[in-house]
């Protein structure tokens, strides 16, 4: 598993951590599309598990260890970018082949694998593959000598110097297209209801998440304000699993129509893709605006969102946390 991980890392530092996980959403499709052929009996292989989110192209592996070496390579000043923000959140582009490079990436995607699996092991009631994520970033931080959370120039949640001087302004929003808040609300709630409406009709709670990260595709082809959903798509799906005693870790679609009606499938998925979304922007503007490097706030937001569904089954509100480790 280490060996695989540190491939896993260096691949996602040659192609680009952002590339990595769209491959990553790729495989995701295929894994749940095998997963929903299956009937409801167990595929002959777990793709989503073992290859997508496993310790080679899972995002705690490939993205952790692209964003990780993007930020190494600015530090060593290999690369200068045409990136209007700091050059070290530049996570579309790949990194090569310098074997310093491969080797950050690859030490890093260990550092994933061993922060997942330890979360996992432990079963904390969260998202373990998107605390690898988080976890990774900040280390990387710390190791190459960036600030932890940056330093705002007002408050932690202020944009206005974005809003008044762009670029210039030293504050560097994830998506300039994407941080106001009426419109983060809208887009969570939009995306939440076909998030849910997905799990509902496939019986994964996973494919919608898929569906959203591959197409971050289109970001890399430089199509131009294509939202980022994934921190949307996959707490809706989930709380539509989550709230069926019968469906368990997995479903099968007649197990959710027995159980619940659209009305209610639509209000579950705007109530978690509005709050994915909202808690995706509160990372962001803390955890990224105004520092050097890139923290993934939809990661941030999916542990968040995945610990408050662990909640609510701790508290009998959802019948049990669907895929999300208990104690």
């Amino acid at each position: 598993m280490i060996v695989a991980a540190f491939a896993g890392g260096a691949f996602g530092a040659t192609i680009g951590a952002l590339p990595a996980f769209a491959f990553t959403g790729v495989l995701v499709i295929a894994g749940e599309i095998v997963a929903i052929s299956a009937g409801g009996e167990t595929p002959t292989a777990d793709i989503t598990g073992t290859i997508a989110f496993g310790p080679m192209f899972g995002p705690h592996v490939s993205f952790g260890g692209g964003a990780a070496a993007v930020a190494y390579a600015v530090k060593r000043g290999y690369i200068e970018p045409e990136f209007v923000y700091h050059p070290a959140k530049y996570i579309t582009a790949g990194l090569g082949t310098r074997l310093d490079i491969l080797a950050v990436g690859g030490l890093f995607g260990v550092f994933g694998h061993l922060s997942m699996a330890g979360s996992e092991l432990l079963s904390i009631p969260w998202d373990p593959v998107a605390f690898g994520v988080v976890i990774s970033a900040l280390a990387h931080r710390i190791a190459f000598g960036y600030t932890i959370i940056g330093t705002p120039q007002g408050g932690w949640f202020d944009m206005s110097p974005f809003q008044r001087a762009g670029a210039k302004s030293g504050v560097e929003p994830w998506l300039p297209h994407q941080y106001r808040w009426s419109r983060v609300a809208g887009l969570g709630i939009v995306v939440g209801i076909l998030g849910a409406y997905i799990a509902f009709v496939t019986g994964s709670a996973f494919l919608a998440f898929g569906i959203s990260a591959a197409s971050l595709l289109y970001i890399n082809a430089g199509v131009e304000r294509i939202p980022v959903t994934h921190h949307m798509t996959l707490p809706a799906s989930t709380a539509v699993i989550a709230v069926v005693p019968e469906a368990g870790s997995a479903a099968v679609p007649e197990v959710l129509a027995a159980s619940l009606g659209l009305t209610e499938v639509f209000l579950l998925g705007a109530a978690f893709g509005l709050l994915g979304a909202i808690l995706g922007e509160v990372a962001q503007r803390i955890a990224y605006a105004h520092a050097e490097t890139h923290l993934d706030p939809p990661a941030a937001s999916i542990v968040f969102t995945t610990l408050i569904i662990a909640g609510l089954s701790f508290l009998g509100i959802f019948a049990h946390a669907a895929w999300i480790p208990t104690p």
